[in-house]
């Protein structure tokens, strides 16, 4: 029989431990929930001992963000499933028993739920929504979620489907597939490194689906504000991190054509007088400049291991020219 963890990665989240985590244990029976603690400075521990001293407490010592955290965490998890969660999330039931039915096909590496913000139930949430995307310049979408734009969920993207990438916000994968590829990448810290997880995988022909049966209630935002330019700057540095690592062919062309698109990004910032966001932009690229020889050296690596990239979710067409030059604001119009 195979084994599921849950491991929810913690940090100063004790409010949520507290809401959320018996929902989990209400909902996840016959499977091993352990909480990894991100070196919190809240009472996130002593209420993991006091609360519930049953549950598989791991303590890290360092804050790494979400990827080291979850790379340390995971390499002292054995099972054969591993379902990563947020600690911001309401589960429903049965969930985890329709994920796993996904993963029942042997080419899926890993599988998503329906995410749908929790303070507006009839709406997708922002962080993965029905399933994930990438456009041709590799800005990422959702079913039910252009840029800033949620969709309310009537039932239009409900039929289980193969995506790009599943939400780092509840993901079950493959523990073998997590390893194979070397985990998250830490240079990430947080955002998008669950992007640059299923891009790595799908390189070696691997699949990532959403099932939308399986359904759970995102807070969003928890750990960092979507308005963070702290945000801003993991948002900006890791897509251009994933471009330079991952782009199949030749890079310079579509590393440039990147470059101008962050250009115009900028002036938006500056005409709007948005001067903190302009510079976590200016501070994500002058910080890929630095990790520039790194990631050249990860690209020649991965080319290396890659067999056979499995391009479903990848999108021909530019997200940024039918968001703003076509208006459309719904996955289905795409």
């Amino acid at each position: 029989m195979n084994t599921l963890a849950i491991v929810i990665l913690n940090y100063n989240g004790k409010g949520y431990l507290e809401k959320f985590l018996p929902n989990v244990i209400e909902h996840s029976k016959g499977h091993e929930i352990i909480v990894a603690d991100n070196c919190s400075t809240d009472d996130s521990v002593a209420f993991m001992k006091e609360k519930h001293p049953d549950i598989q407490l791991i303590e890290l010592k360092e804050n790494g963000g979400f990827a080291k955290g979850y790379n340390q965490a995971l390499a002292q998890v054995k099972s054969d499933f591993y379902l990563l969660l947020n600690s911001d999330i309401e589960v429903t039931e049965n969930w985890c028993e329709k994920l796993l039915e996904t993963l029942q096909d042997e080419t899926v590496a890993g599988v998503q739920p329906k995410v749908l913000a929790y303070d507006n139930k009839s709406h997708f949430e922002h962080a993965g929504a029905s399933g994930g995307f990438l456009d041709r310049d590799y800005f990422p979408y959702c079913r039910g979620r252009i840029f800033e734009i949620t969709e309310e969920d009537t039932g239009q993207y409900q039929e289980p489907t193969e995506v790009f990438w599943a939400t780092g916000a509840s993901l079950l994968i493959r523990s073998k597939v997590f390893h194979e590829v070397g985990g998250f990448d830490e240079d990430f810290f947080a955002h998008m490194e669950e992007i640059d997880l299923c891009w790595r995988a799908k390189r070696r022909g691997w699949k990532f689906m959403v099932n939308p049966e399986a359904v759970v209630y995102h807070v969003g935002g928890g750990t960092l504000s979507y308005a963070s330019p702290f945000k801003t700057y993991l948002n900006f540095r890791n897509s251009l991190f994933m471009l330079i690592k991952n782009h199949e062919g030749p890079l310079f062309i579509k590393w440039l054509i990147r470059m101008c698109l962050d250009g115009v990004a900028g002036a938006r910032f500056l005409v709007l007088g948005e001067t903190k966001q302009l510079k976590a932009l200016w501070e994500a690229h002058r910080d890929m400049y630095k990790k520039l020889g790194k990631m050249l050296k990860k690209r020649k690596e991965l080319k290396a291991f890659s067999t056979q990239f499995n391009a479903a979710g990848l999108s021909k067409k530019s997200i940024l020219v039918q968001r703003y030059i076509h208006g459309k604001t719904h996955y289905s119009d795409l």
